[in-house]
């Protein structure tokens, strides 16, 4: 009874293993006595070792996936430029705060083909955020033909320009056969466009409390870009530029683009 036991434990350890990375099943078998599984990095030895016989399962390629997911989490900085220059667009109060300008996003939804165990095809929808913590005390106004920004005699505790994205990326992964710890190199990379959901004002004062202001504040309803990310098992860098300005033409700076780079977990 108790080899039943660790053989159904063996089991359930190596369907999991399997299911998450491994790509190919050994088990072997002898004379009753002895039983090995292995999946992946999974090893599970059950009674004492005389003869072996191995049978392998191989997953047969191509593979199509689909469905939801939660992968690529990004959360970095984002960092604004024309040209050369990495401040205020002329003309525009736009000086941001380094270390609090930020990019945060994700996939939800995803469908693919993988190859083989090494090449995967991905075309993937989420969401994504960019936020612009502003160092002025002004305030960008909703529901003008041009972006326009006024100055306010409000000394702001938080003062945040806020852009989302539905953002539609296309993958081409590349993943390392896996080391001896169960983890692979992974390298995706790919175009990516953006469809404007609305750009949000938050704005904290002693003066006014706690404000919020939703509008498409003249931002670029329709971007596009490109992505790379670079990640070793679970976690790893990204890397994102935008070819367009970030607001709509003649309605905003032109030239003004957004780079965004940072940490991604979810390989």
């Amino acid at each position: 009874m108790k080899q039943l036991y660790l053989l159904t434990l063996g089991l359930l350890m190596g369907s999991a293993a399997q299911a998450q990375s491994s790509d190919t099943t050994s088990v072997k078998k002898t004379d009753g006595s002895h039983v090995i599984i292995e999946a992946g990095a999974v090893k599970v030895t059950v009674g004492k070792k005389d003869s072996t016989k191995t049978e392998k399962k191989t997953v047969k390629y191509p593979r199509f996936t689909y469905g939801l997911t939660f992968e690529h989490f990004d959360i970095g900085l984002s960092k604004y430029h024309t040209g050369s220059d990495f401040g205020a667009p002329n003309g525009y109060d736009l000086e941001t705060e380094t270390w609090k300008t930020s990019n945060v996003g994700f996939d939800l939804l995803q469908m693919g083909i993988r190859f083989n165990p090494n090449l995967k095809v991905v075309l993937a929808a989420g969401l994504d955020w960019n936020h612009m913590r502003l160092k002025q005390n002004v305030t960008i106004q909703p529901e003008q033909p041009t972006l326009t920004i006024t100055d306010d005699a409000i000394d702001y505790e938080k003062n945040r320009f806020s852009s989302r994205y539905i953002r539609v990326p296309l993958y081409f992964e590349y993943r390392s056969p896996q080391s001896k710890k169960g983890k692979r190199t992974s390298i995706v990379f790919g175009p990516e466009v953006g469809f404007l959901l609305n750009g949000k004002v938050k704005q904290i004062s002693k003066e006014k409390g706690k404000e919020k202001f939703k509008d498409d504040f003249n931002l670029e309803p329709f971007r596009y870009g490109a992505s790379i990310r670079l990640g070793y098992g679970g976690g790893g860098l990204f890397f994102k530029y935008y070819f367009n300005d970030v607001f709509a033409k003649n309605e905003g700076p032109a030239d003004y683009k957004n780079l965004s780079f940072g940490l991604t977990f979810g390989f």
